[in-house]
């Protein structure tokens, strides 16, 4: 029993000897941790942030894990002069916009290798200055590789209407923004937003910017009529007008806000001398306006003029003259000299151009014209980006010559050209034909043949009835109103009626025992595998317009449509937008006095991919 209780007595012993000694350790360790050891942690508040040239931003550091708060600050960046910073965290920027984010560092007096940054862009304002158009500011801002810009602007600090957003050049660098959208002599707010990588935003302080007067004697007379509780559709107005038959100069390429205010325009005829008009005027994809700046000429084709590409503030970045033209044709090999490039253009998704160009060809005793008949006809070209030559095709390869309803010997007269993106071919209108036709085009790859003619006498059967009338005549401004552009598909268009015929005897609207002769906007449905089409609706409770006009279904369900050729004051133009249904009601209504109008219609801004 004495040796057991020994025994046990001298392991007890032991125990605590073992127990005391690791309890001196532990003690030992508490009191060296803080100073060295990896539980240090640091942060830095903001992680990112922005600031402007010249200001400061102050940064905050925590340290945790030790006693010791201290911290020593560092900055890093690519540029030399990037700002200080001092032992309180208050960094100041330089006086210059950097294009590059600046790494500000903070590390740990009691651990030094415990660090943590903040990400810090600096900016500086931007600037505001006039441009060749009084409605139109020039906003430059100098922006941070990989960042973007836009500019909000209105009447007071709310803004309300917005500029499309642009990127910073390749390594960062100034971006100028044209802003447009402002009535005349008034004071407007703007102020850019820059969209920086990582998710920051910096906004600039507010700017003003007043407008420039525009000569009272240049203003279109615009009235704007809302007759009920209707709302339009959201936009702008392009009015794209006409000096014919009246005294003065108005302007005739204008953009006007919903209440027939001008809100930007482009001067193609400044002194009245050259008597060009924009035949047509279309916005781009880039921003640009295209106006094909032609003379008026004989069968309203026009005559010899100039293609221009222009930006919101009237710059001239592109253009060629109708020999230029002929010249570059030449050049590469093809035999067509035109006389003037008239009436449509359309951009193609590659970026290529197909413009409408007419020129003569001479015949001799054809049927009803004895001798020689000088033909005038129509041809496309395609250009490319360089606005240069690669395919050509030419209405006297395609048609018959003696085939001609109307204006004889001005034979075809085409006025509207589009894309149909699902088979890459090509709808042509031809007012004088009363055809809109269907060019095998295949992106380039295509035949050129006919594939079908729409119309009186052409290959398809008006399954609702009412032919041969309740065809197109003299139409202008085809647009495809479907989500699908072949098989069965929805084609809108303004019918002008010009010489409408109305029974199978070939009797014409306004003649003897006749019905007088009628406009009306139209929506046809197409079904391409029958060859049959029906009318899914119209308006038809219309003055007679004999010419002029454009069509054009909005995104709310309404129908926007324009009479331009309306004998009044002498003349007039009529843009409407009605609903769509079997009668129509009035939603919104624009006159012009004294000017026809070749096209009207709705925008939704003026910068592409923006809704106003």
């Amino acid at each position: 029993m004495k040796f057991r209780s020994s025994r046990w007595f001298l392991i007890l012993v032991l125990f605590q000897a073992v127990l005391a000694i690791n309890c001196g350790q532990n003690q030992t360790f508490n009191i060296v941790q803080p100073n060295g050891s990896n539980s240090v942690s640091i942060s830095v508040s903001p992680g990112s942030g922005t600031v402007m040239t010249g200001q400061t931003l102050q940064l905050n550091a925590s340290v945790t894990g030790t006693n010791n708060k201290g911290v020593t600050w560092s900055i890093f960046s690519s540029n030399a002069s990037a700002g200080t910073i001092d032992p309180s965290g208050l960094y100041k920027a330089p006086g210059t916009a950097l294009f590059a984010p600046v790494k500000i560092q903070a590390a740990s007096v009691a651990n030094p290798t415990k660090t943590a940054e903040a990400t810090v862009w600096v900016l500086a304002p931007g600037t505001v200055s006039t441009t060749n158009n009084p409605l139109v500011a020039q906003y430059s801002m100098a922006v941070p590789d990989g960042g973007s810009v836009k500019v909000d602007f209105g009447p007071d600090t709310s803004y309300g209407l917005d500029t499309w957003t642009q990127n910073a050049p390749s390594g960062g660098g100034p971006v100028n923004l044209l802003v447009a959208g402002m009535r005349a002599s008034s004071t407007y707010h703007m102020q850019a937003t820059v969209d920086l990588p990582g998710g920051l935003q910096f906004q600039d302080a507010d700017h003003t910017f007043q407008t420039g007067a525009v000569p009272a004697n240049r203003i279109p007379a615009i009235t704007v009529n809302q007759p009920g509780n209707l709302a339009p559709n959201s936009g702008v107005e392009l009015l794209d007008l006409i000096n014919y038959a009246i005294t003065g100069n108005p302007l005739q390429a204008v953009v006007t806000d919903l209440q027939g205010n001008v809100i930007w325009y482009y001067d193609v005829d400044p002194d009245g001398s050259t008597g060009a008009l924009p035949f047509p005027i279309k916005l781009l994809p880039n921003g640009h306006f295209l106006i094909n700046a032609t003379p008026a000429g004989s069968g309203g084709t026009g005559g010899p003029g100039v293609l221009m590409e222009i930006d919101l503030a009237g710059n001239i970045i592109h253009s060629m003259t109708s020999a230029e033209l002929n010249s570059r044709l030449a050049t590469a090999g093809f035999n067509l000299v035109s006389n003037a490039m008239h009436h449509d253009f359309l951009l193609l998704p590659n970026g290529h151009l197909i413009i409408i160009v007419d020129h003569t060809k001479d015949f001799t005793d054809l049927p009803g014209y004895p001798g020689t008949t000088a033909v005038l006809g129509d041809a496309l070209i395609e250009l490319d980006q360089n606005w240069q030559p690669v395919w050509v095709w030419d209405t006297f390869d395609h048609l018959d010559v003696n085939r001609h309803p109307l204006a004889f010997p001005d034979w075809t007269h085409s006025n509207a050209l589009i894309y149909s993106p699902d088979d890459g071919d090509l709808l042509l209108s031809m007012r004088d034909q009363s055809w809109i036709i269907k060019i095998d085009y295949q992106d380039g790859k295509g035949s050129g043949d006919i594939l079908w003619r729409f119309g009186y006498q052409g290959d398809f059967t008006l399954a609702s009835g009412g032919a041969p009338a309740a065809w197109q005549y003299g139409q202008h401004d085809i647009q495809i109103d479907s989500a699908n552009s072949s098989g069965i598909f929805n084609l809108s268009m303004f019918d002008n009626g010009w010489i409408r015929v109305m029974d199978a005897n070939g009797d014409l609207c306004g003649s003897t025992g006749q019905p007088a002769c009628y406009s009306r906007a139209v929506i046809f449905q197409v079904d391409e595998p029958t060859r049959t089409a029906s009318i899914l609706w119209q308006d038809t409770n219309l003055p007679y317009s004999l010419a002029l006009g454009s069509v054009n279904p909005q995104a709310n369900g309404d129908v926007e449509f324009e009479e331009g050729f309306l004998p009044d004051s002498p003349w007039k133009a009529v843009a409407q937008e009605v609903t769509r249904e079997t009668n129509p009601q009035l939603v919104w209504r624009l006159e012009v006095d004294h000017q026809p109008g070749y096209r009207i219609f709705r925008l939704p801004s003026l910068y592409p991919g923006v809704q106003w």
